[in-house]
């Protein structure tokens, strides 16, 4: 579902770097929609002062042959000819500047081959590298020990060797997971997607309240650990729980932020607005609304930050984290 309603933009002269998106066609495992650069263009031109982006893998456009660990590296040329076609095109925004790509890190020390070729591939814009741990989403408390694999760690390892970060999606089952592994390898960069994993389908359906003390003792031990960062995003998508889609009014900017803002607000109170980042996650977050929507909330939830703390929230510590430029 997507908003119908037409939002006044707020705050439309707020720089703005979109951290967290996906652009794909046919074949994604679990997408038959399209959202390619046409659909993202013309969400950007709804009225926000969105500057640059990071493309995040979603495993798009993966080459169809070779050897099997390097097929993902067809997702990062996909990446940047996407950027190089938006600006052929005179698109403002400077879409995929930084592009976080795909690489299967349990294998090790073997994994170098892989990050050299995407880095190749990159063209300078390679900024890390995601694997998901979580587990399978319809049995989200299945344990998942990847973060705890001895191989799966060497890859990690080898990510810091390169000056890449990991981007981790795990679920808010998995953070105490996340802790330790970024405990174990400080000299690698940790950016953890979507507040947490914030989940609330399957056996964790309408338990919010009850896994809220525990979400919020792990965030606040991840702030502690002084390479991780948080992202800021995530919860219109329907794994978070939160059933927009199925409402029969689309919700406004102003519910969605009143209805998670205490989320937002622990993380932003822990990890402080030079490690957390606000992110769109789009296409997956617009069941709960459009773009302009979206960046409205997040406007909202910020309402009460300085200029300062603003800036850094929505463009400067992404640019430092992912080391955009200008």
């Amino acid at each position: 579902m997507i908003a119908v309603e037409i939002e006044d933009v707020l705050e439309p002269g707020l720089e703005i770097i979109d951290a967290h998106h996906h652009l794909w066609g046919p074949g994604v495992p679990w997408e038959p929609s399209t959202y390619l650069l046409d659909d993202f263009a013309a969400d950007l031109g709804t009225g926000h002062r969105v500057t640059a982006t990071v493309y995040i893998e979603c495993r798009s456009r993966y080459r169809p042959d070779g050897p099997a660990e390097l097929r993902p590296v067809g997702e990062t040329e996909f990446a940047v000819a996407m950027a190089t076609a938006a600006a052929a095109r005179g698109i403002a925004t400077r879409i995929a500047a930084g592009i976080v790509a795909h690489a299967d890190l349990t294998v090790g020390d073997a994994i170098d081959a892989v990050l050299d070729a995407h880095e190749e591939a990159g063209k300078g814009r390679l900024r890390g590298i995601r694997h998901t741990v979580a587990p399978p989403l319809h049995k989200p408390t299945e344990d998942s020990d990847l973060l705890r694999d001895p191989g799966f760690r060497r890859g990690l390892a080898r990510l810091a060797a390169h000056g890449l970060a990991f981007e981790v999606y795990a679920l808010q089952t998995q953070l105490g997971d996340v802790v330790d592994a970024a405990q174990a390898i400080p000299e690698l960069t940790f950016v953890i997607d979507h507040l947490g994993g914030i989940f609330g389908l399957g056996e964790l359906a309408g338990r919010r309240n009850e896994l809220w003390p525990r979400w919020r003792a792990d965030i606040a031990a991840l702030s502690r650990l002084q390479n991780t960062y948080l992202k800021l995003s995530g919860l219109g998508t329907e794994y978070a729980g939160f059933g927009w889609h199925e409402r029969g009014t689309p919700p406004s900017s102003a519910q969605i932020a009143d209805e998670t803002g205490k989320y937002y607000a622990h993380a932003i109170e822990c990890f402080g607005v030079q490690r957390c980042l606000f992110a769109s996650n789009f296409p997956p977050d617009r069941l709960a609304g459009s773009y302009r929507t979206l960046w409205n909330v997040f406007k909202r939830i910020a309402d009460g930050c300085s200029r300062d703390e603003k800036a850094a929230l929505f463009h400067g510590t992404a640019a430092a984290l992912y080391r955009l430029g200008s």
